[in-house]
Formats: structure tokens, C-alpha cells, sequence
């Protein structure tokens, strides 16, 4: 179809013109023509006015704001997300915020203001600069923006989506493509804008979350840190909803300030374990260093954590490091769905928040305290003209990570009214196996290893694992697959290949003690991934009991612990390790006596056989002395590469860097140079010179203390005659002798050759006083001899020192 070029008359501009088509097509305008409208303000309302297709309870396109509020804080940012659910997807849209009951045609209709995430995806309207529309015509599931909510006194606003989707526009003043959020009351300041809803779903669920750093030199050019730049070690936990770990317009707790300022998760980690009951799993993963690498030279870090009825949000963070106190992570993250199933996919860009605790501006800026602590908050483009994000239009962040949380696996009873799309109960952890072979050709590889032998000895299941090197890479930009390859396995006489064999699921985590303090019993569970294929019956177990003691005795001079935590990784790659777990003291004894019960277990691990591990480390020595005795410095640790080095290339880091804080450094007293000394005092007999120096800095944080600054020596310059006749005598032989010599220079050049000088001047003013001052005077050139060829003919300065004595 072809458009009439006359009545329409859109901006030139490619997503406009893309969105024109389809507007054309469906829409029936009202009979006011474009041309008596201003486009200021006439286009906009054109928008709110078009006429298409609205089908009531149509739930295939969504507009959701973050944390489904009812409410919003003015000046608050919110994320916007317009989605449309597999496989329906949309070509164009538009979205707009309006003051309730306002059509649109006003400025002051308009409700916030819109900061684009994403410029290839979303753009400003030309015609309508307070809408967003797509910036480029193609197929999209989603598209992401912020709002910014006005300020007090605004009422309620209206945010409104339409959609173009082959040809047919969705455009609703109720239901799915609109939400209403109303101004909350100042006297619920700090709440959360809404209540968090109970979970009504069953069983558990299983999540891997994988973190996605793209904070780079090429993102974010400015003041970037090429040198330690780096995200810290995650640290979160799947909770219940009362219990927060973070959250924006709160307070940043001990843990979470020692995460934002110095990367360490110790602490934060501490904290999640004294909520062990409000807590069901503690999500901890690698840092990364450096903070952006390509996939195919490391792989991202992840974590896999479990939620249930009672604990199904989930709560992360990490350091953006280095940085004041900068960050990025989720907070309560809900995994259940409002039809009592489980979320099965959750992908996040985030931008980094402020902890409220240091008020620094730059990556590397001095440790300076925020007195008194602010409330955690999003950084902004216009937070400071130093700031590596700062944009004087005020545009938005460009987002510096990425988060993805995917359901993995579901175990027990599901009551989730409407299906997944993907039954996912009976999910297998490991890859599918694939039949060809997709390596690149640009990847060059050695030939795969035998199997090693399998992990478990028993008919449990475990792993064992092959490898193979990669010799070269002929083309970077194509990555290479992995040089290492599980496969799942079990002890002898236990073959996955025997019909008769059932295929169980991984244990689930052991359920809590049955009592909190004494002996008592704990449970865990797994389930049938694959029945026999002979049709016999599974005889394996699916339930294990055991005894657990929480505290071993009950009086008052007893210890209150904490259940165990999960097992740390082993400490070895390969053969035989170690791993620990923790607890930690919940309440001291009522007597006052010390807690003598053990906070640490360890226990041996067995990893597959060493042989067939080229990449085999040591464990990480302790952390260095900081680099510098004071201030801001960096320490070290290191490991060593135990595996013969003729056996592959190990990718693995082996150092670790990160900042360290020390006290401030001690500044010494600075002083200027000497002045020249000054004149005698005396004309005869004996006197004194002085010299003065000034203070250029005051010393600080105990630095040494400023010396002297005048310094007076002795001088004579001859003996004073008692008989004044003699003395006058004296004189006029002197002044005689002066005018001759003066008339011996001018003849010979000497001690200003080729010129004649007039008198000097009288001496200045003393700049200060007392304490110390300077006096100066100046002898000019009088006359210049033609013969002269010296350049000793010049101006003369003298200074002198004045008022000396103490103020």
C-alpha cells in the first residue's frame, strides 16, 4: 500500500515512518485534519484519539512496571517493560504517561518524564517528544524504559502502551497495555510501594542465576579504570518476604556497606546466615576480574539457589569495583507467579545504585564518609560533573550488566493452574547431547582424552569427564566451544544402559532440623528422572533420614547455633580435597560462660582422577600486606599451577587483586625557600642579618611539625670611631673615595660595563607587620654606551627582610 504523501505529513525519520504504515492502515482518525493541529502538542493527542482494534481480556501484549506497584514515590525511577508473550510479537509501539482524566493535548497533561535504556530499540517521538517510540522497524518481544515519577502534588497517572502488530493496532483504556499508579502518601516514606503477596505455588524450584558484566572501556569510555577494574564476589539469598537484604530508599546494613566500599562478601554473608529461618539458600559466586571478558575466554558467573512457598524471593549484589560505593544487583525478585506456579525465566539489565555510605564521585575518589548515611539510591546522569555517567541532557545510564535467572529444575507436586510451556519437573541438568559436531573450523583441536573414571563409587550418580586442547584459534571473533566434557555416570555394575536401571535426580538440599535445639531428625528428597524401560518398578530410595543436632545440650551455660551451611566446593580440581561448612552462634549462653561448640567442619571430597586434569591448582594464599602503609592501596594473593604444563594451557587466574583501605597518610609541614638574607642593621660595630621563609602547608594527620621560618646571623661591618672629628674625617675620605670609584666604573665599565645607572630607589613598604616581611628596592638604567657589547646593563632588584620581630 501507498501512502498519500499530503495529509499525513510525519517526520522523515525511519521509525516513524515505519509506524506510519500501520497506523494508516488501521486507524480511522477523527475528521480534524494533522494541518490544524500544532505538532507540538496535535500529534500527541492524534495518539490518545486513534481508533483501532481493542479486544476486551486480550492478554498476549503486557506493560508491566517494576515490582507491580499501585503506587509510586515522586521523583522515583521505575523500570517499564512491554512484552508481548511467545510467539506473538510486535513491530511498532508507543508509550505515553498522562495525569488521570487529562487528554493529552496540553503539556502539563503529561505525568514524568521517560529516560531511554536501550537507544537501538526505543527513541523519543519527534512529533511528540514525551512519547517513546521504537527506533528501528523489526520483530521485538520486549522493550525496557524508565520512568521518572513527577512530583508531589501530581494525583494519579495513567501509563498507556499501543501496539502495531501486522497492520492491526492494540490500543487499551483498560486492561493489559494500561496501569494506573496513584501519588503515595508522604507518611508512607520508605515503605515499599506494595505489599509483597503470599505464594500459593508447590513444591520447590531450582534456578541458575548467571551474571553478565558489560561495564567496559567501549560502554563506558569515561575516566574508565583500565587497571583493576573488576565486579566482586556475589553474595545473596532466596528469603522470605520478611527479611530484606537491600533495598533502594532504605539503609545500606553493615554487610551491604562493606560489599559496596571494599568487595568483601564475608560479613553480608554473615548476616544472611543469623536469618537462617527467613533464609533458604545463600547465593554465592566467583568475582570477575577483570569486568568484562568475551564469553569464549571465560565463562560468566553462576550460581544455582532453591526457593519455596515461604521463601521464593531472591536478593543479590555485587561491587562494581573500583568505585566509592557503587553496585548492582536485585532486591526480592519475586519467583512466584500470581497463578501459583514458578517464574521460569527472569533476564535483568541493571545500572549501578549507590550504597549511601561513601560520598566519593569518581571510580578512584578518596575514601570520604557519608555523614550522616543516605538512603540506597539509583545513580543518575546527573548526579555530578565529575561523574563517569554524568550527561548534562540527562540522559540515561547505559546499562552496565546483565542478569539471567533461569528455573532449572521443579521437584514435588505442582499446583500452577496454567501450563508452562516448557514441563520442565523431570528437567536434566546436563547438556543434551548433540549428534555432529558443531566445532568451528577456526577452532583447532587435539583429540579427546579417554573418560576418566567416575566420580561416584556407589550407584549414585556422578560425573566423569574427558578433554581435549585448543592448539589455535584462527578467527577471535568466532569462540570456541569447551575443552572439557561431563557426562554422567555411575559406580561399577551400575550402567546407565541397563534397562532395569532407574535414572534418579540430584538430592535436594536436607530439610531443617525438627528441633532447634538437642538431637533431632532432618530429611531430603529426590525423585524418578526415568523409569525402567523393562516396566519394572524403581526399588532406589527417594527418602533419606538422618540425625541432626542443632545444639548438643539444652542448659543455660549451652550454646544457640545456627544449622550447618551448605558444603563449601572442594578444594581440589582433581583426586583428593577438603571441604568445609559453617554455623554460627545464634544466642550465647544465659550464664555468660563461652561458647565452646565448633562454628567449622571439614571432611575429605573426591574428584575424578588427576591424570585426566591438566588444569590443577593450589589453594589461594593469604591475602598480602596492603600495598602502601596508609591510605588507599591494593593487595594480592596468589596460586600455583600444580599440573605439568605440557599437558594444556590453563585459562585460570592465578592472582587476585583488590583494594584495601588503611589510615590516612601523615602530611609533613611544607615551607617556601629561604629569602635572601637581608642588610645589616648596624652601620658599624656589630649587628644582624635576617631571612625569612613562609608556610605553604600546615601539617596534617600527625605529619611533622613546621620548623623555623626566620633565621638571624651576626654581622659587622666595621669598628665605631669614639672621636667624631676622626669619624667625620672618615666619612668624607669614604664618600670621595665612593664618587671616585663610581667615576672609575663609568670610565671602565665596572661593575656595569657600557652603561650608566641612576640611584637606587628608596625601599618599599614591609609586606607584612611583624613576623617576618619582605622590602624591596631597584636601581634603573640611566644611560646605555654606544660602544657597549655586554648584556650586564640591565635593571637591578634588591630584598631584604622586615619587621622580624613576633606578632
Amino acid at each position: 500500500m501507498r501512502l498519500a504523501p499530503a495529509p499525513l505529513r510525519l517526520s522523515r525519520s525511519p521509525a516513524l515512518l515505519a509506524l506510519a504504515l500501520p497506523l494508516a492502515a488501521a486507524l480511522a482518525f477523527s475528521d480534524e485534519t494533522l494541518d490544524k493541529v500544532p505538532k507540538s502538542e496535535g500529534y500527541c493527542s492524534r495518539i490518545l484519539r486513534a481508533q483501532g482494534t481493542r479486544r476486551e481480556g486480550y492478554t498476549e501484549f503486557s506493560l508491566r512496571v517494576e515490582g507491580d506497584p499501585d503506587f509510586y514515590k515522586p521523583g522515583t525511577s521505575y523500570r517499564v517493560t512491554l512484552s508481548a508473550a511467545p510467539p506473538s510479537y510486535f513491530r511498532g509501539f508507543t508509550l505515553i504517561a498522562l495525569k488521570e482524566n487529562r487528554e493529552g493535548d496540553k503539556e502539563e497533561d503529561h505525568a514524568g518524564t521517560f529516560q531511554i535504556i536501550d537507544e537501538e530499540e526505543t527513541q523519543f517521538m519527534s512529533n511528540c517528544p514525551v512519547a517513546v517510540t521504537e527506533s528501528t522497524p523489526r520483530r521485538r518481544t520486549r522493550i525496557q524504559v524508565f520512568w521518572i515519577a513527577p512530583p508531589v502534588g501530581t494525583g494519579c497517572v495513567i501509563l498507556k502502551a499501543s501496539i502495531v502488530q501486522k497492520r492491526i493496532i492494540y490500543f487499551q483504556d483498560e486492561g493489559s497495555l494500561t496501569k494506573k499508579l496513584c501519588e503515595q502518601d508522604s507518611m508512607f516514606d520508605g515503605v515499599t510501594d506494595k505489599p509483597i503477596l503470599d505464594c500459593c505455588a508447590c513444591g520447590t524450584a531450582k534456578y541458575r542465576l548467571t551474571f553478565y558484566g558489560n561495564w567496559s572501556e567501549k560502554t563506558h569510555p569515561k575516566d574508565y579504570p583500565r587497571r583493576a577494574n573488576h565486579w566482586s564476589a556475589i553474595i545473596g539469598g532466596s528469603h522470605s518476604k520478611n527479611y530484606v537484604l537491600w533495598e533502594y530508599g532504605g539503609y545500606a546494613s553493615e554487610g551491604v556497606k562493606q560489599v559496596a566500599e571494599l568487595g568483601s562478601p564475608v560479613k553480608m554473608e554473615e548476616e544472611i546466615r543469623q536469618q537462617s529461618d527467613e533464609v533458604l539458600t545463600v547465593i554465592k559466586a566467583k568475582a570477575q576480574w577483570p569486568a568484562w571478558q568475551p564469553l569464549n575466554v571465560r565463562a560468566a558467573p553462576s550460581a544455582e539457589f532453591s526457593v519455596d512457598r515461604t521463601r521464593h524471593l531472591m536478593s543479590f549484589l555485587t561491587m562494581m569495583g573500583p568505585s566509592p560505593d557503587w553496585n548492582v544487583g536485585l532486591s526480592a525478585e519475586d519467583l512466584c507467579t500470581k497463578e501459583c506456579g514458578w517464574v521460569q525465566k527472569v533476564v535483568q539489565d541493571l545500572i549501578p545504585w549507590d550504597a549511601g555510605t561513601d560520598s566519593g564521585v569518581t571510580y578512584e575518589s578518596p575514601n570520604k564518609p557519608t555523614i550522616p548515611q543516605e538512603k540506597i539510591r539509583p545513580l543518575t546522569s546527573l548526579d555530578h560533573p565529575q561523574s563517569p555517567f554524568y550527561d548534562p541532557e540527562g540522559g540515561s545510564i547505559t546499562q552496565v550488566a546483565r542478569v539471567v535467572i533461569e528455573r532449572i529444575a521443579r521437584k514435588g507436586e505442582q499446583c500452577n493452574i496454567v501450563p508452562d510451556n516448557v514441563d520442565d519437573i523431570v528437567a536434566d541438568l546436563a547438556p543434551e547431547e548433540k549428534d555432529e559436531d558443531d566445532t568451528p573450523e577456526t577452532c583447532i583441536y587435539s583429540n579427546w582424552s579417554p573418560w576418566s573414571a567416575c566420580s561416584s563409587s556407589t550407584c549414585d550418580k556422578g560425573k566423569r569427564m574427558r578433554q581435549r586442547m585448543l592448539k589455535a584459534q584462527l578467527d577471535l571473533s568466532v569462540p570456541c566451544p569447551d575443552t572439557q566434557d561431563f557426562q554422567p555416570c555411575m559406580g561399577p555394575g551400575c550402567s546407565d544402559e541397563d534397562g532395569s536401571t532407574c535414572t534418579m535426580s540430584e538430592w535436594i538440599t536436607w530439610s531443617p532440623c525438627s528441633i532447634s535445639c538437642g538431637m533431632g531428625m532432618r530429611s531430603r528428597e529426590r525423585y524418578v528422572k526415568q523409569f525402567p524401560e523393562d516396566g519394572s518398578v524403581c526399588t532406589l530410595p527417594t527418602e533419606e533420614t538422618e540425625k541432626c543436632t542443632v545444639n548438643e545440650e539444652c542448659s543455660p551455660s549451652s550454646c544457640l547455633m545456627t544449622e550447618w551451611g551448605e558444603w563449601d566446593e572442594c578444594s581440589a580440581t582433581c583426586g583428593m580435597g577438603m571441604k568445609k561448612r559453617h554455623r554460627m552462634v545464634k544466642m550465647s549462653p544465659a550464664d555468660g560462660s563461652m561458647c565452646k561448640a565448633e562454628t567449622s567442619q571439614a571432611e575429605k571430597c573426591m574428584m575424578p582422577e588427576c591424570h585426566t586434569i591438566p588444569c590443577l591448582l593450589s589453594p589461594w594464599s593469604e591475602w598480602s600486606d596492603c600495598s602502601v602503609t596508609c591510605g588507599k592501596g591494593m593487595r594480592t594473593r596468589q596460586r600455583m599451577l600444580k599440573s605439568l604444563a605440557e599437558l594444556g594451557d590453563c585459562n585460570e587466574e592465578l592472582e587476585q587483586v583488590e583494594k584495601c583501605m588503611l589510615p590516612e597518610c601523615p602530611i609533613d609541614c611544607e615551607l617556601t625557600e629561604w629569602s635572601q638574607w637581608s642588610e645589616c642593621n648596624k652601620s658599624c660595630g656589630k649587628g644582624h642579618m635576617i631571612r625569612t621563609r613562609m608556610i605553604h602547608m600546615e601539617p596534617q594527620f600527625g605529619g611533622a611539625p613546621c620548623p623555623e621560618t626566620v633565621q638571624r646571623k651576626k654581622c659587622r661591618v666595621r669598628k665605631c670611631l669614639k672621636n667624631p672629628s676622626i669619624q667625620k674625617l672618615r666619612w668624607r675620605e669614604a664618600r670621595e673615595s665612593r664618587r671616585s670609584e663610581q667615576l672609575r666604573e663609568e670610565s671602565e665599565g665596572e661593575p656595569f660595563p657600557g652603561c650608566r645607572m641612576r640611584p637606587w630607589t628608596a625601599w618599599s613598604e614591609c609586606t607584612k607587620l611583624c613576623g617576618g616581611g619582605i622590602q624591596e628596592r631597584y636601581m634603573t638604567v640611566k644611560k646605555r654606551f654606544k660602544s657597549s657589547q655586554f648584556s650586564s646593563c640591565k635593571d637591578k632588584k634588591e630584598i631584604r627582610a622586615c619587621n622580624v620581630h613576633p606578632c
